[in-house]
């Protein structure tokens, strides 16, 4: 019998899903996994062991503005316009054409 996912485990999952040059947002996860713990999902998000492999970093808030990173803003930027992902002032250009729904 399989032991049941933690919650970590199934926001890692989900986060896995969004290609890259997408983003999601932490609001979005929590409704996939019938909740409306986001705040829970950007905590998973900070303690991801499993990072770059599981990209955090593609999580932003629900008005397209970035949200937190264990690494920092600057780092969060860096990663997302490698990617091909437009910032500006902190808040992703063009949201809802990258934004990956599921």
């Amino acid at each position: 019998m399989r032991a049941k996912k933690s919650f970590n485990e199934n926001v890692y999952d989900l986060i896995s899903q969004i290609p890259s040059g997408n983003v999601s947002t932490y609001c979005l996860i929590a409704k996939m996994l019938r909740t409306k713990a986001f705040r829970a999902v950007g905590n998973a998000c900070h303690n991801n062991p499993y990072a770059p492999v599981v990209p955090c970093h593609r999580v932003v808030k629900s008005d397209g503005t970035l949200g937190g990173f264990s690494s920092g803003s600057a780092k969060k930027i860096k990663l997302l316009k490698k990617e091909g992902i437009e910032v500006r002032d902190k808040r992703i250009v063009n949201f809802e054409k990258v934004l990956h729904k599921f």
